[in-house]
């Protein structure tokens, strides 16, 4: 079994040693917001979200003897616990600005060039160590009665098993993981004034913790002996789901965000990393390191155009019997959109990381209609991510192909325009959910079903088709894209 724990909801999936699913379940969970601008999310109630997955998943497949199971979460928001297990409050999200000062602080102490050699991340307030700071300034009481600062897959994990650990993926999300060593840097928590023992203990991404305990199994339905494997952050899992196993490789995750994860031998923490704000972390294969490189728009882009001009669309879809977005795509225009988009409708994501920075769309005439613009919006998007891939080679990790997943990777339109702009081949995985399969994979190796990642790889990630560059529209996207350079720079002076 496969557990995927997300900012706004959770999903389960079991699957057969052969790698066929036999049951899936999704719940979705609200965030918080106490006040303006604040994010919380509950973890008794994604708890609660998670148990009832669990047991629907189950239910499904009457008598069936789940080996293992693994999770996979977000990062960066801790859940602060109590000596007895108990929840003291809810999690500050990575999109709150509490933390901001403290991340200031951490500057003044250590620095921003000097935190990346340490950590692998760059400074910033979204991490968890500078939101525990706020935490012990803001409200004492509760830090004083913190036993452990948990991130949410580690927190399952231990109402699971009773066992408190996380594991290097998601402890690099905290910003107090020495990269290097793959431990606890006191130089961070000096610096910080937190206390090293509130944080979990640390293992290898794959590894056993322990058995489900017997209330807990009695409860979901799970055999005694089903064990829970050490799983990882969201993206390194989704990296293991698609197969990401060596150098060069990179798997595009089209999802809300747009996110693509490369992989390389050793850790890489040079001053063109800073530069572009992007992390160095270790993957859950031991021995691969991960970088993420992503836009706060993706698939939403397409889903902001769906609410706001798709109603023709979604009737016209329904009378077809076709999801709206396939129908977007089959209307869509069929050549290159002479409009440039710049999808930072959410700020920006990497190499920028600009929170003020908004959306723009240029060159609209007259004729500009609908199929333009939806084809533009994918355009747009992919012009920000080929940037990625320049700043990502810059800093000495050169991608030379691409495995594409998520929603976005349903649309074969997108995915040629992909290979177009971006001049890389792009395959497409029979992968519906990579992170949960990455889960699959953890938790197969460890009980035994597989004897290695490269076997379950093999029987679990399956090619569907490859797309390569195509001309003239290759030559036409390259003269475009220098436009859209341009554009953007001249745009990014205004934030």
């Amino acid at each position: 079994m496969g557990l995927d724990v997300g900012t706004t909801g959770c999903k389960a999936s079991l699957f057969d040693e052969g790698g066929s699913l036999l049951s899936s379940a999704y719940m979705e969970y609200p965030l918080e917001q106490p006040k303006l601008g604040a994010f919380e999310l509950n973890p008794q109630r994604v708890w609660e979200s998670v148990r009832r997955v669990i047991a629907d998943v189950i239910l499904a497949v009457p008598g069936v003897n789940v080996r293992a199971l693994s999770i996979s979460s977000l990062g960066e928001s801790v859940v602060p616990v109590d000596q007895e297990g108990n929840v003291l409050g809810n999690a500050i999200l990575y999109m709150d600005p509490r933390g901001l000062e403290q991340a200031v602080i951490l500057e003044q102490r250590i620095g921003k060039k000097r935190t990346m050699e340490i950590t692998g991340v760059p400074l910033h307030p979204m991490f968890s160590l500078p939101k525990v700071m706020w935490i012990k300034q803001n409200q004492p009481e509760l830090y004083d009665r913190v036993w452990k600062f948990m991130m949410f897959g580690d927190y399952i994990a231990f109402v699971l098993t009773g066992i408190c650990v996380t594991d290097y993926t998601l402890a690099s999300r905290t910003m107090a993981l020495n990269i290097s060593s793959k431990a606890w840097d006191s130089i961070m928590f000096e610096a910080a004034e937190i206390e090293m023992e509130k944080f979990p203990d640390l293992i290898p991404s794959g590894q056993p913790i322990g058995e489900v305990r017997r209330d807990i199994w009695q409860a979901l339905g799970i055999q005694s002996t089903t064990l829970v494997i050490a799983g990882g952050h969201d993206q390194a899992c989704a990296a293991l789901g698609a197969g990401i196993l060596s150098d060069n490789q990179a798997v595009d995750g089209i999802g809300t965000v747009e996110c693509i994860t490369p992989a390389y031998r050793s850790p890489i923490l040079g001053p063109k990393m800073l530069e572009h704000q992007f992390n160095c972390a270790p993957h859950v294969i031991e021995g691969l390191y991960l970088t993420y490189a992503f836009n706060f728009t993706g698939g939403s882009l397409l889903r902001w155009y769906r609410d706001k001009f798709g109603q023709t669309a979604e009737a016209e879809a329904r009378k077809l019997g076709i999801s709206v977005y396939d129908y977007l795509s089959s209307s869509a225009a069929s050549e290159p959109s002479d409009l440039l988009v710049i999808p930072h409708f959410a700020g920006s994501g990497t190499p920028y990381m600009n929170p003020e920075a908004k959306g723009t769309i240029h060159g609209l005439t007259f004729d500009t209609d609908s199929t333009h613009l939806y084809r533009a919006l994918m355009e747009g998007v992919t012009y920000e991510m080929r940037y990625n891939l320049e700043c990502l080679e810059e800093a000495g990790i050169p991608i030379r192909s691409l495995r594409a997943v998520g929603g976005g990777a349903k649309s074969d339109l997108w995915l040629q325009i992909k290979a177009d702009i971006m001049n890389c081949p792009i395959e497409k995985l029979d992968v519906g959910e990579a992170g949960t399969l990455g889960n699959i994979i953890l938790a197969g190796c460890a009980s035994g079903v597989y004897r290695s990642y490269e076997e379950a790889v093999h029987v679990l990630v399956k090619p569907v088709r490859m797309f390569y560059p195509n001309q003239p529209n290759q030559s036409l996207y390259a003269e475009r894209y220098e436009k859209y350079k341009a554009l953007s720079s001249a745009i990014a002076s205004i934030y």
